[in-house]
């Protein structure tokens, strides 16, 4: 007998189960990082219910604080940066009891034989049965002088209990810089410990996107060469570096999304399907994928690639900003990219001849996060001799960020005695259809850490593969400078030769057709 997959709505809203029972230790506790987003992302996890009861939270900083002194302070920077709409002041006083902070530096080995003592009291105290999340909120110069340290107290090994670590973006600066870094992080954990963290793969329209192909039988046979006609990438941001010049204007916008963020939406979308849900066929496929995008030459990058840097303009709520290269930290004369845009290929037998376009930038007219599947256009033969003088085509969007949801736009008669076609949208919002609070996008990448579930996190080859397609666009930039920076101002859609990349192929950007500086 058949099962019935279909849930009820009370089905619906069971909560899975708690992750398993584990101390999280967070190196460079006292940082941004911890206070913006892994305290409320593990707030929301305690408030879902999907905490574990046996769980604790160490945080190590070299700042001079204590267990009470760092409860105090995690208590008033969550009623700042909380994304629920009402504080639960239950959930809080409970949860605030399980933090604790040990001050120490990264490479004095006396600090981690204070963090030993501290974990073997709170896995006797919490009974998590010698499993360990060490969280890197750290810059990936300290994860071999952490790892190292971890090892020598003898917090590496799982004859006890699971050990993982998280590691954060940025996975290199290029090519070799990530294989090096690989290489230090595989010198001390194994493959199946460690969680490369991407939070863009935490939002709920990401991780639906493998849902939404393989679940509804009418969009997978059309997910291919034969009626696809083209699918656009598009991360724009109204922020401008907002006083992170110093970093900014070593990474650029290849290093700092397209190379990460958006290569694995793209991964999401384009890949064949996997045997199961299990992590690794999915990761199997991803990488598949990734190893098909074509490799560009010098040639293809001057030819498909745009990239540009921001002017001085108003923003998007109208305050005038300056540009780029008036920012605090950044060179007077600096060529970093503040904007991309690139054409690629896919060389497999799925997408052969399909163009894949992505576009990002800072200081743009709107915040959005978006991905099109364009079909192509119907036989207009048909409607020879009536008033339709044209079809647009069939667009398919998935809406990341701010509003998540997918939009399928298609034609329909307009009421009448004559033949006159009309675009409309049929529109499915995620804040409309479900009750669920606003997260910061780690909550499900931690939740899944516990559970040792790696499907939305990078594998080493992943790394590697994608920087294998960015650094030949990274070499070319830097050998030949850019030339006319800055090209747009800020409050624009970038720079005009982004709207001559894709309309040259007879394409317009998503919601941009008319729009250029």
């Amino acid at each position: 007998m058949a099962t019935n997959l279909v849930h009820t709505p009370e089905e619906c809203t069971e909560r899975p189960p708690a992750g398993d029972p584990c101390i999280m230790v967070i190196f460079g506790a006292a940082g941004d990082l911890t206070k913006r987003l892994l305290m409320p992302a593990i707030y929301n996890l305690k408030c879902d219910g999907l905490l574990p009861e046996k769980f604790a939270v160490i945080g190590m900083a070299r700042k001079d604080l204590t267990t009470d002194s760092f409860r105090e302070k995690m208590s008033t920077d969550i009623r700042e940066f909380s994304t629920r709409s009402t504080f639960d002041e239950g959930a809080w006083n409970d949860f605030v009891e399980h933090l604790h902070y040990t001050q120490g530096s990264f490479d004095d080995e006396g600090s981690y034989s204070q963090l030993a003592d501290l974990i073997g009291k709170l896995d006797g105290e919490y009974k998590t049965g010698g499993n360990i999340l060490f969280y890197m909120a750290t810059p990936p110069s300290v994860f071999g002088i952490i790892s190292d340290n971890l090892e020598r107290m003898g917090l590496r090994s799982e004859e006890n209990g699971w050990k993982r670590i998280i590691v954060e973006k940025p996975f290199g600066t290029n090519l070799s810089s990530a294989i090096d870094l690989n290489k230090e992080i595989l010198q001390y954990w194994q493959e199946h410990q460690v969680f490369r963290i991407d939070h863009y793969m935490g939002k709920e329209t990401v991780q639906n996107i493998l849902a939404f192909r393989f679940a509804n039988g009418i969009f997978e046979p059309l997910w291919n060469r034969n009626y696809v006609d083209h699918i656009q990438f598009c991360v724009a941001e109204t922020v401008t570096v907002e006083g992170r010049g110093n970093y900014y204007d070593k990474s650029g916008v290849m290093r700092d999304m397209m190379q990460n963020h958006m290569f694995q939406m793209l991964a999401y979308i384009c890949m064949e399907p996997p045997s199961s849900f299990a992590s690794e066929a999915i990761r199997n496929e991803k990488a598949k994928l990734m190893e098909a995008v074509r490799i560009m030459t010098p040639e293809d990058v001057r030819n498909h690639t745009v990239r540009g840097q921001y002017g001085p303009g108003k923003k998007s709520d109208g305050t005038d900003n300056v540009g780029y290269r008036e920012e605090p930290g950044v060179n007077p004369e600096s060529s970093t990219e503040t904007f991309a845009a690139a054409k690629l290929h896919i060389d497999n037998w799925r997408w052969d001849g399909v163009p894949i376009y992505l576009r990002s930038g800072k200081a743009l007219g709107k915040k959005d996060t978006e991905i099109l599947v364009e079909f192509k256009k119907a036989p207009e033969v048909l409607f020879r001799n009536t008033p339709v003088t044209s079809l647009p085509p069939n667009q398919l969007v998935f809406h990341i960020q701010p509003d998540q949801g997918i939009q399928l736009k298609f034609q329909t008669k307009v009421p009448g005695p004559t033949m006159k076609m009309q675009p409309v949208n049929m529109h499915f919002s995620y804040g409309e259809a479900f009750e669920a609070a606003r997260g910061t996008g780690y909550e499900i990448m931690i939740y899944d850490c516990m559970l040792g579930d790696a499907t939305l996190f990078s594998r080493t080859d992943l790394v590697e593969q994608a920087w294998q397609i960015a650094q030949p666009i990274l070499d070319v930039w830097e050998s030949e400078p850019a030339q006319g920076f800055p090209n747009y101002p800020v409050g624009s859609w970038g720079p005009k030769e982004a709207f001559d990349l894709i309309e040259k192929d007879g394409r317009s950007w998503l919601g941009m057709s008319n729009i250029a500086t």
